[in-house]
């Protein structure tokens, strides 16, 4: 005679059914699934899809402003740009009860690149339904002449933060301009975001230089003659942690 075994489960984490299955409770699994929302646009999270899911964890990053370009009118003449602030980030823990039958998610587009002369573009909100929004970084200006006399062209204002969600942060300015001199300059680093770095304030003259990561804003561009494009910014992304 074969003896019939019995296990003992712990009742914080298991549930008998009237079926006789054993199953998980909801809400015991700790994290699942991490879903990296990156490409720009708008999308639709639809709960259906998790029937084992309890709460989510949303994080939002807005996009980051472009810079300008520059086009001193000379050799020796300089023109520096400020560069674009970095977006503004928000997340939340949101209960499954809470969420839509679908939830939009809409992602930043990071700020355009000015042409020479021309400001940079602004960065795109992101947000996760109505639960959390994150505005993103306004664009760097075009504001200094061209010239050889001291100047500057004050830097970027970071966004404030947005709404919805336990947690929020602005976004981070960026750095001012300055020209000593038409051969000695410096063009102003973008802002940086929660999970971005913001692009390098170059010396040498050239286009706007980009973001690390998600969010950040451009460097300026900087010209000691001739035409200059400024720097994209960094586009925003939403990542939605699943929880069982």
């Amino acid at each position: 005679m074969i003896p019939i075994a019995r296990a003992c489960v712990c009742d914080d984490y298991f549930t008998l059914g009237s079926d006789g299955e054993l199953c998980l409770k909801p809400g015991s699994m700790g994290l699942r699934q991490v879903i990296s929302y990156g490409d720009v646009g708008t999308t639709t999270f639809r709960k259906a899809s998790y029937p084992w899911l309890s709460r989510v964890r949303v994080r939002v990053q807005g996009a980051g402003g472009g810079s300008a370009g520059a086009n001193a009118d000379n050799n020796n003449e300089a023109i520096a740009r400020p560069g674009g602030a970095g977006g503004a980030y928000g997340e939340g823990l949101i209960q499954v009860a809470a969420l839509s039958a679908t939830e939009t998610i809409i992602v930043g587009e990071g700020g355009s690149a000015g042409g020479a002369g021309s400001d940079g573009g602004d960065g795109g909100s992101s947000q996760f339904g109505g639960h959390i929004f994150s505005p993103g970084g306004a664009g760097g200006t075009s504001n200094m002449p061209s010239g050889t006399t001291p100047s500057t062209s004050q830097g970027i204002s970071g966004p404030v933060s947005g709404s919805g969600g336990d947690f929020r942060q602005g976004g981070g300015a960026s750095g001012s301009a300055l020209r000593l001199n038409g051969n000695v300059a410096m063009a102003g680093h973008g802002g940086n975001s929660f999970l971005g770095t913001g692009g390098l304030g170059r010396t040498t003259q050239g286009n706007g230089l980009g973001p690390r990561g998600r969010g950040a804003g451009a460097g300026g561009g900087l010209s000691f003659g001739g035409d200059v494009d400024g720097g994209r910014g960094g586009d925003g992304v939403v990542i939605v942690e699943l929880y069982g």
